[in-house]
């Protein structure tokens, strides 16, 4: 197996700094290190809708991640790698990009998911040193981005990013970019990825004890080379056809409502986003294969999006909420997403648009019903009913749980993406059932609280069920569901 010069020079950089700290002396002592072991079981049925063969995963994926961490003053290094092998294609990781599940097709095989893979998930060094405060941290490296609903950051990325966290005020601002995806199956990026840097910024202020406002930004400059059409030769699913300058500003506000340890009888949370930017895209050859008179087309972007939920606590255990979600047509999110939350009041994070359909904030609305259950630090369940529609009925939407093809086959001798229904707004609904068993707490170290998601050793299932409506056209199947079964274990 092969590594890109960013995979070489990324271990060997994470490994020297870990090891040059005087603090990693001691691990036995420490406990500094250590191995998450993760076993999923993973059963889906037509992602496809029926509209192809194929579409259906069964198997058992074995998900190990070594990870060693230090500290030496205001210094601190961390790096986790890891080791999948399993029976099908499945996905062991919740952070897996939409296009990395093995649905991607290439000419070379480049960005081809594997059943048995090695990887680097983080490798970063950090520096608490810039101000007094408790919770400040400039971290350079591979490393976890993640903000509460996890609708702007939820990723791990090449990042430097500054940290400032304390009772009254919040703060984040960094630059990141993706070189690589340290995978030893997945050797190239993501056109979306290549040569595309995000710059962002947010704060928020604790105006009243334990409510919230904030302003969020982010920008893209995608500055990529396009890789234009040739006549007779024969086009790659990897080549990069958009590129441009994408920036977004947000308002926010909650009453803390993602801390499933705050034990307030209302709950709510609220954002509205503006969207802005410009975007050159590669025109397609014409019909008869001959090159466009323009090789490449500009386009301006302007959309919006709001989130907006409650929760009513009913008793210690339960609690039950409501929640609306709009974006504009023309709206799409930065890419670093993965739109999973608390925002059902439970340890376990779930993803706010369907655990099957996977829904993105894109000419999509969504309305959503859910019922929640924790008992103290050893159980948790959700269950969750949400309904989706189109804004514009005469454009697609975004979805990463869905991939069904049209059979008609066009010039280019392959199948494309289904077109939704023209005048259909109804996209369907899902139900989505979420439960855990905690075995006990870990002892981690505070400044691990972002690269791992889980303090404890659990068995979670997760899944849901999604039901097409009118938009997908009444040849698609009727039902759809995807499942996993995870077993953590922290050594």
């Amino acid at each position: 197996m092969k590594l890109n010069p960013f995979v070489k020079a990324g271990i060997g950089l994470s490994f020297a700094l870990l090891w040059s700290c005087p603090t990693l002396a001691a691990l036995t002592e420490t406990k500094n290190y250590g191995l998450d072991v993760k076993v999923t079981g993973q059963s889906e049925d037509d992602r496809d809708l029926g509209t192809a063969s194929g579409g259906d995963v069964s198997g058992v994926g074995l998900d190990l991640r070594p990870w060693v961490y230090g500290e030496s003053g205001a210094w601190s290094a961390y790096a986790m790698g890891q080791a999948v092998t399993s029976t099908d294609i499945i996905e062991t990781d919740t952070l897996q990009q939409s296009d990395s599940d093995g649905t991607q097709t290439t000419d070379n095989g480049d960005r081809k998911t594997k059943k048995n893979y090695l990887a680097m998930r983080e490798f970063w060094v950090g520096y608490s040193g810039l101000t007094p405060y408790p919770g400040e941290q400039l971290k350079l490296g591979r490393q976890r981005l993640r903000n509460d609903d996890g609708q702007w950051r939820d990723t791990n990325i090449e990042a430097l990013n500054w940290t400032f966290d304390t009772t009254l005020l919040r703060a984040n601002v960094g630059i990141a970019e993706r070189f690589s995806e340290y995978r030893t199956d997945l050797k190239e990026l993501a056109p979306k990825d290549k040569d595309r840097l995000h710059v962002y910024a947010d704060t928020a202020y604790q105006w009243t004890p334990g409510n919230w406002v904030g302003i969020r930004g982010h920008h893209t400059h995608d500055d990529g080379k396009l890789d234009y059409p040739e006549p007779g030769v024969a086009g790659d699913s990897l080549d990069k056809k958009q590129n441009g300058d994408i920036s977004w500003l947000g308002l926010t506000a909650d009453s803390d409502a993602y801390n499933y340890r705050n034990t307030n009888t209302v709950n709510y949370w609220g954002s509205v986003t503006g969207m802005s930017g410009d975007t050159d895209t590669v025109n397609q050859l014409n019909a008869d294969g001959s090159r466009p008179t323009e090789a490449k087309r500009g386009e301006d972007l302007n959309g919006w999006a709001t989130d907006v939920g409650v929760r009513l606590r009913l008793d210690p255990q339960w609690q039950v909420g409501a929640a609306y979600a709009r974006a504009s047509a023309d709206y799409e999110q930065n890419g670093l997403e993965s739109n999973r939350s608390n925002y059902t009041g439970t340890r376990s994070r779930v993803h706010r648009f369907g655990e099957a359909f996977r829904g993105e904030m894109n000419n999509m609305q969504t309305a959503t019903l859910f019922g929640s259950w924790m008992l103290n630090d050893e159980y948790d369940a959700s269950v969750i009913y949400h309904k989706f529609w189109r804004v514009d009925s005469s454009k697609p939407v975004g979805s990463n749980g869905i991939n069904a093809v049209d059979n008609d086959i066009d010039g280019s001798g392959a199948s494309t993406s289904l077109p939704l229904k023209e005048g259909s707004n109804d996209l369907g609904q899902e139900m989505d059932l979420v439960v855990t068993k905690y075995f006990k707490q870990g002892l981690l170290p505070a400044a691990l609280s972002q690269s791992i998601d889980e303090p404890s050793a659990l068995v979670r299932l997760r899944g849901g069920v999604f039901k097409p409506g009118d938009a997908y056209g009444k040849e698609v199947d009727s039902y759809m569901h995807r499942a996993f079964v995870d077993v953590i274990w922290r050594f």
